[in-house]
């Protein structure tokens, strides 16, 4: 740094006539704007401080720092900056911002300008005394590092001092501007540092860093730290190992498995030939399970074949595939629950049908085809979803949605409801439920119970993460610990770690594992979601959600919704813990939200949506309403 500071004082030293040796390079800090020298330093250089800092020789600076505290990467902070002699009677006149100077020359970085929120002197509560003629003397703001950079990427690896920077423009004069280090910070990191990991996620790079916050001394401000720890191609890590290390695998699945299914094309369709293909679970359950059962209860003479398996990359062998071929060629019906690759760029015979069990329920955030154009959307030209002759809704009121998303017409859109819902109006189901895991997981008995649930951030299963700094787990903790426990439900694709503090353990719990969110939320007092379609299902138990999206402008910016958000969500939106805690505190839930929604959103409330979809689907029963109702 010191090489730098003397290149351009030499230029501006020259100027003014002074000679270097009359600025120490120890007593002295710079940036582009601004230089900082000790006081018995100062006399000599007033000239240059003047002409880098832009301000005037009488000004006087006040401040000083009041709050300052992390929540993971996440740093809020809350102070008081003014000039002596110019009051701030209007915000219109000021502009406060944070800057880190980058300390590390060979980075060559530029300065980061972070603005602060000008707010009235009184919202500090503060003991100082300040004439009422600094009224907007006041600034807060909040800072997350790991989302400070371009493309929302953690701070990049290198040293930073802050400093703050206040900007007045004074009536009928020229803009002052000055720049101070925050001053003692010290009393704000009680163990002398601060530290925190920062984590990026994209279909191309996951990046990790650690951030340390410490106390300058000598500069009397807060420095940080960024350093990386990983930054690798997650495609490197594919789930799918064994078809990347077999070209001809790939070959054979991408392939040949068509032209084994259009060599079967040859074999006539069984008209009770049933298959049941999931690249989502490995079991019957979901959708699958309800429906199997009912036509199982029914005792109906169908031919039943199954392929399931735990997730996209799985790989299936090839006498697997082989068997796959042959069972869509011949099946009558071949039912989904999920995204399913291999049966897109097939032809489906003309007397087979393809039924989407979709996994979710409702029209929420969108997807698909509705997302064409849109970062993580799909190509025009994709095959995804367009050769399913049926799919099944909630409610007429969202087909037009389905279609959409599908990229199929309306009239394959039926709305049957979905049988996993069905459970919802099974007391007995419910009781039998909340027994089993009152016995598995005693803790829920004792208290009310709060489940975490939201969906997962980023473009698609290589990219999921969930921000989970942004909840302050020590206030939440402190809040709530005598009333309520906590539940944490992430989603399955998210990749980054967290971890429950160990002295938060009997509150805190992780039901990330835990396969069937519907039963958690039978013994769930309070929901809080996002943007997740849970809030449809826990809708039907009537009781309260609240929506805890703190990036919903990022959100519906980037993802979109097919309905104003705002108005949608059957219950409070909160951006951050402390409203959070507030709403739960008051328990101010809007109800009145909740009815109007279940309504809107499912055509019958009575627990029948399995029977319906065996009817409908399987037996062809009730086609001849549904046409008359579209007409």
């Amino acid at each position: 740094m010191i090489t730098r500071v003397k290149r351009k004082l030499r230029r501006v030293l020259g100027r003014n006539k002074i000679q270097q040796e009359q600025v120490p390079d120890q007593d002295l800090i710079i940036n582009d704007r601004h230089v900082i020298i000790r006081k018995d330093r100062l006399e000599p250089t007033l000239p240059l401080i003047k002409e880098m800092a832009g301000v005037r020789d009488n000004l006087v600076p006040r401040r000083k720092v009041t709050h300052l505290s992390f929540t993971g990467p996440v740093m809020k902070i809350k102070g008081y900056y003014y000039l002596e002699d110019i009051p701030i009677h209007d915000d219109d006149y000021v502009k406060k911002r944070l800057i880190l100077v980058n300390m590390a020359t060979k980075k060559n970085l530029p300065d980061i300008h972070i603005p602060l929120q000008d707010i009235k002197i009184d919202g500090l509560h503060s003991n100082e005394n300040i004439s009422d003629d600094y009224k907007w003397s006041g600034f807060q703001g909040e800072i997350n590092f790991s989302r400070i950079e371009l493309g929302n990427k953690p701070l990049i690896d290198s040293e930073y001092t802050f400093f703050i920077e206040i900007e007045m423009n004074v009536p009928g004069q020229d803009i002052v501007r000055k720049k101070f280090p925050l001053g003692n910070i010290e009393s704000y990191l009680p163990n002398g540092f601060y530290s925190a990991k920062m984590e990026y996620f994209s279909a191309r790079r996951h990046l990790k860093y650690n951030l340390l916050a410490t106390y300058d001394q000598e500069v009397k401000t807060l420095k940080l730290v960024s350093s990386k720890l990983k930054d690798f191609d997650p495609a490197e890590l594919d789930m799918d190992e064994a078809i990347k290390r077999t070209p001809f695998y790939r070959f054979f699945y991408s392939k040949v498995f068509k032209q084994i299914y259009n060599f079967c094309c040859l074999f006539p369709v069984k008209e009770k030939k049933v298959l049941f293909a999931s690249d989502s679970r490995e079991d019957m359950s979901g959708n699958f399970q309800f429906v199997y059962e009912e036509m199982l209860k029914r005792d109906l003479d169908f031919d039943y074949h199954f392929m399931l398996k735990k997730g996209v990359g799985v790989k299936k062998s090839f006498g697997e595939l082989t068997r796959l071929a042959y069972d869509m060629a011949t099946s009558k019906y071949i039912v989904l629950d999920d995204f399913y690759p291999l049966v897109y760029p097939l032809k489906i015979r003309d007397n087979a049908e393809l039924v989407q069990l979709w996994h979710a329920v409702g029209a929420f955030k969108t997807f698909g085809f509705s997302r064409l154009g849109r970062p993580g959307g799909p190509s025009p030209k994709s095959l995804n979803h367009r050769n399913y002759t049926k799919a099944i809704v909630s409610s007429h009121n969202i087909g037009k949605y389905y279609a959409e998303g599908f990229g199929i017409s309306e009239e394959h859109v039926v709305p049957t409801g979905i049988p996993r819902t069905d459970v919802f109006f099974d007391e007995v189901y419910q009781h039998e439920v909340k027994e089993r895991l009152y016995e598995e997981f005693p803790f829920l008995r004792d208290k009310k119970v709060i489940t975490f649930a939201p969906t997962f951030r980023g473009n698609g299963q290589q990219s999921a993460h969930y921000n989970m700094e942004m909840l302050n787990l020590d206030k939440i903790y402190e809040e709530l610990k005598d009333e309520y426990v906590f539940l944490f439900k992430v989603h399955p694709f998210v990749k980054n770690d967290f971890s429950i503090p160990y002295q938060y353990s009997e509150f805190f719990y992780d039901f990330s594992s835990y396969r069937e969110i519907n039963d958690l939320l039978f013994v769930t007092d309070i929901l809080i979601t996002d943007y997740s379609s849970v809030c449809f299902e826990y809708a039907l138990l009537n009781k309260p959600m609240i929506f805890f999206a703190y990036d919903v402008e990022e959100y519906i910016q980037k993802r979109d919704f097919y309905f104003d958000y705002h108005s949608f969500i059957p219950g409070p939106l909160v951006k951050t813990t402390d409203q959070l805690v507030s709403t739960i505190k008051r328990e101010d839930f809007k109800m009145e939200k909740v009815q109007p929604f279940v309504k809107y959103f499912f055509d019958d409330i009575d627990g029948k949506a399995s029977e319906r979809v065996v009817d409908r689907i399987f037996l062809g029963i009730g086609e001849e309403d549904e046409e008359e109702h579209q007409s």
